[in-house]
């Protein structure tokens, strides 16, 4: 998972020569790796702070990180901009917190398959096409096909805070763009990341307690917000800048192809035939919304 601030159009001057191109691909898929990875480094620390101490860990360090870059300013804004901020924060506190507590009871391939669901199910609502309902149904295979393989083996209480972790996912993409509207540069991220890390202390503490400060834990929690915000970010921005945003839609949908690879390889994680048949399926599906919905946005919508 990765905090995605996506304008809503590519930039219309850009050079044809600078899209796309093997060094703009690379970007991102080094960015998918980079959080896919870092959220397997999370899993490696539940045993130690708990879900809600990782949470805290990677949410502080990287606010902290962030503030110090942006130095955001507090003065010259409405009410409704700090609402914005407000609620972005609120939604990367419950997307992060949900989805921590879905990978500590189900492999991390099919916690992001089921998370990605929320976007995609925002990209079909807002494309209004029916070949994006066409591409909801083949997501929705994969789910179906994702449970032949039993979603007691993948554990009922993992599966709903997967699909939880979407419903906030979504949120997240439409409140980061009312906060990028509203603040410059990633202040507003700054901003709503520093409450997200302030929301989730309390149980953050109480779950991991003193283990938190210890120097080995603070090192994996540093390494944390960087494979998991920091960096992806960054590569993510740099990225959008080189490609139109529909093709980086598109290969950020592969991401639950990555995290099936970083559960694999850092985690031991093995799944079986149907389960990587779902993955696909869903993968699938997520490119086809997204190239649809480009359609939709390149042309006026017939009313």
């Amino acid at each position: 998972m990765t905090e995605i601030l996506l304008p809503t159009t590519a930039p219309s001057d850009t050079p044809p020569a600078r899209r796309g191109g093997v060094a703009s691909v690379g970007l991102v898929l080094g960015g998918a790796l980079s959080v896919q990875f870092g959220s397997a480094v999370a899993a490696l620390l539940f045993p130690r702070t708990g879900v809600a101490g990782a949470v805290t860990l990677r949410l502080t360090i990287s606010a902290v990180l962030l503030l110090a870059v942006c130095r955001p300013r507090l003065r010259g804004h409405d009410r409704s901009a700090w609402l914005a901020a407000g609620g972005f924060g609120l939604a990367l506190a419950g997307m992060n917190s949900l989805f921590y507590q879905a990978i500590e009871r189900i492999p991390l391939g099919p916690a992001v398959t089921l998370e990605v669901l929320g976007p995609l199910a925002l990209s079909v609502f807002s494309a209004r096409r029916l070949a994006s309902w066409g591409w909801a149904g083949l997501a929705l295979a994969g789910v179906a096909l994702l449970g032949q393989g039993g979603f007691d083996r993948l554990n009922p209480v993992g599966v709903a805070f997967a699909f939880g972790a979407g419903a906030m996912w979504a949120a997240y993409i439409v409140l980061s763009a009312r906060v990028g509207g509203r603040f410059p540069g990633a202040d507003g991220l700054a901003l709503a990341l520093t409450l997200a890390a302030l929301v989730t202390l309390p149980l953050g503490i109480i779950d991991g307690g003193a283990v938190l400060l210890d120097p080995p834990v603070l090192a994996l929690g540093a390494a944390l917000a960087v494979l998991a915000s920091g960096l992806p970010y960054t590569l993510e921005l740099l990225a959008l800048r080189r490609m139109p945003t529909a093709t980086f839609a598109v290969l950020m949908s592969l991401g639950p192809a990555v995290a099936t690879l970083a559960g694999w390889l850092v985690l031991r994680q093995e799944l079986t035939v149907l389960e990587c048949a779902a993955i696909v399926l869903v993968i699938a599906a997520s490119i086809g919304a997204v190239r649809v919905n480009a359609a939709t946005a390149g042309r006026p919508e017939l009313r």
